[in-house]
């Protein structure tokens, strides 16, 4: 049978044997257009009034419309417009509301991303900046510990917002069992430091840290609670199909509204896995989650429930950013390679903790799984070089050659007699294994 994975900003076209598992959402077709999804959902909140009604409590400050940043394809340029009316509509003027990126530890957002992102009216008719964790002087203490017990400083622009508005995405999450609700708070406008245990060795050792678990998942009440310290007035999470148009929106309580749209997700992309294979490929989920190994990452772990012990996975990704953060990198190049073991030797010291350790850390989950030498990874986005000091077995690729290069190790495998399972989607579809505790 034919399948197709997404690279980058292309598709792959590959055949595989009928026996294959092919893992996929299910989700139900868009029963109407993005902006009409959204207006029905902030008619219909759940577990609180109306936006309109919020807004009349409004305090003293800014609307501060929290938006997910590049790393997350959510389509705001087809909703946006239609939320930031409705906001206005209650009499709050433009210049009263801010758009900020909840960037988390990643970077900054591009005038161009920005276009793209929300389209050029809303780019350059609306005020918008970019959260930064690593800039002390636009954080802010917010009173209170995290359940962890972690001082908890947040962008002081948020912090001191007349109406906190928190948007984002709900898909399985490969650490905290679903992305969007809280997450937008922590850690996407959080300091590093706050975000300490949140991405810790010791919160990423737990096995319930991982896709479709929010129940003592202690990345999720970390979250939790640095959001409800903070407060946030109203929320917006969609849901998006494989075509990554909105199929679904939750609107209203944080809480309320995110579990709402977690049941939805699990139901519709955390399959159950029946038997495990020998080998599993996967994509990186496409541009633009597949810009950077560091993202791709998400890939290898979330196919993880559905490969045997032993067994091989074949991850393709675009990479056209490269590896990832300066941190990221030389987490890696100080421990390089089959040096891994040694890298978690190291993180669970005391007092170590540096900026994406966390991505690493997941990554040996797949290294555990099935080893160095069965982790394959393709990118015509990487060369031998950037390759060199990550623990893969990595294949450099001209972009003309990833399908067939792809196309050979599917038919080794097959002419192997091993078994195969395939995740078109990559991290969007996150299978889920019967007894997974």
């Amino acid at each position: 049978m034919r399948i197709f994975l997404p690279c980058d900003q292309e598709t792959l076209s590959l055949n595989v044997p009928e026996s294959a598992r092919v893992y996929t959402s299910h989700y139900p077709a868009p029963p109407a257009d993005a902006a009409s999804i959204m207006q029905r959902a902030l008619d219909n909140p759940v577990g609180a009034s109306d936006l309109e009604a919020a807004l009349a409590h409004r305090r003293r400050g800014k609307v501060c419309l929290v938006v997910s940043d590049i790393t997350r394809p959510i389509p705001y340029a087809s909703f946006l417009p239609q939320l930031l009316a409705r906001v206005e509509a209650t009499g709050v003027p433009r210049a009263e509301i801010l758009i900020l990126i909840a960037t988390g530890m990643h970077r900054p957002s591009t005038e161009a991303e920005r276009v793209k992102m929300f389209g050029p009216y809303v780019a350059t008719h609306y005020e918008i900046a970019d959260h930064r964790s690593d800039a002390p002087e636009e954080l802010a203490e917010v009173p209170g510990r995290s359940w962890s017990g972690r001082p908890i400083r947040l962008n002081r622009r948020l912090v001191n917002a007349g109406f906190r508005l928190v948007t984002g995405l709900v898909e399985p999450h490969f650490m905290a069992g679903f992305s969007g609700g809280r997450k937008a708070i922590c850690p996407g406008c959080a300091s590093l430091d706050t975000v300490r245990r949140f991405h810790g060795a010791e919160f990423l050792d737990d096995p319930r840290a991982c896709n479709g678990h929010l129940e003592e998942n202690p990345l999720h009440q970390e979250a939790l609670s640095v959001a409800r310290a903070l407060g946030v007035d109203f929320t917006l999470n969609v849901v998006l199909d494989r075509e990554r148009r909105v199929v679904a929106a939750f609107a209203g309580d944080m809480e309320r509204a995110h579990a709402a749209a977690c049941d939805y997700v699990r139901r519709c992309a955390c399959p159950i896995v029946e038997k495990e294979t020998d080998v599993v490929v996967t994509s990186s989920g496409g541009y633009p989650l597949d810009a950077t190994f560091y993202q791709c990452v998400k890939g290898l772990v979330s196919c993880l429930p559905a490969v045997r012990r032993g067994g091989t996975i074949i991850a393709v990704g675009g990479c056209a950013e490269g590896v990832g953060s300066v941190e990221y990198q030389s987490a890696m190049a100080r421990f390089p390679g089959g040096r891994w073991r040694e890298f978690l030797d190291y993180i669970h010291q005391p007092g170590v903790f540096e900026k994406d350790q966390w991505e690493y850390q997941m990554h040996t989950r797949a290294l555990e799984r099935v080893g160095m030498e069965n982790l394959i990874f393709i990118s015509p986005g990487l060369d031998a070089a950037a390759f060199a000091p990550i623990p893969v077995r990595g294949i450099s690729v001209a972009r003309a050659e990833i399908q067939s290069v792809l196309q050979r190790l599917l038919d080794q495998a097959s002419t192997a007699g091993k078994t195969l399972a395939v995740f078109p989607e990559g991290p969007y579809c996150a299978p889920i294994r019967k007894s997974q505790f």
